[in-house]
């Protein structure tokens, strides 16, 4: 075997172990405590996305002046976020507070699919006109839309 073809393989081993590696990756979102409804339902479905996804989510609720003193407000957010997403996601953290910032870190309960398998339901459509497809049934026509044509055409 020549070097080159030794380097060849090594270069596609390399490649194909990068492939099946499994990287799990941690999205933050960032909150205030006194966010509206429609933003926090905003939040909250990008959340479950990145759980869906298989991502692991770092929650972030941001203190400013006088909210440090009324922590349970940020406190009772991330206790929201954590009883509506308990089908979805595990709390990996608790909430902690760091300097003027309470975070938590959500990560999902199903595991993250590799690049190449498919998901067994997703919301996609069934693709038309393949081989698979069922044969869409012609209708005869009447008479009186053929006769209705022949005037059109003279």
């Amino acid at each position: 075997m020549d070097y080159g073809r030794y380097k060849f393989e090594a270069l596609k081993k390399e490649k194909e172990s990068r492939r099946e590696h499994n990287v799990i990756t941690v999205k933050e979102m960032k909150l205030r405590p006194k966010i509206s409804e429609h933003d926090f339902q905003t939040k909250f479905g990008s959340v479950r996305h990145f759980l869906e996804e298989g991502d692991k989510v770092k929650l972030t609720i941001m203190f400013r002046g006088r909210e440090m003193v009324h922590q349970e407000y940020g406190r009772r957010l991330l206790d929201r976020i954590a009883d509506e997403l308990q089908e979805q996601a595990t709390i990996e953290r608790n909430p902690l507070v760091e300097g003027r910032n309470m975070t938590m870190i959500l990560s999902p309960v199903a595991k993250k699919h590799k690049s190449g398998e498919t998901h067994e339901n997703n919301d996609r459509k069934p693709h038309r006109g393949g081989r698979d497809a069922a044969p869409v049934p012609v209708q005869p026509a009447t008479t009186e839309q053929t006769s209705n044509a022949e005037d059109s055409n003279a």
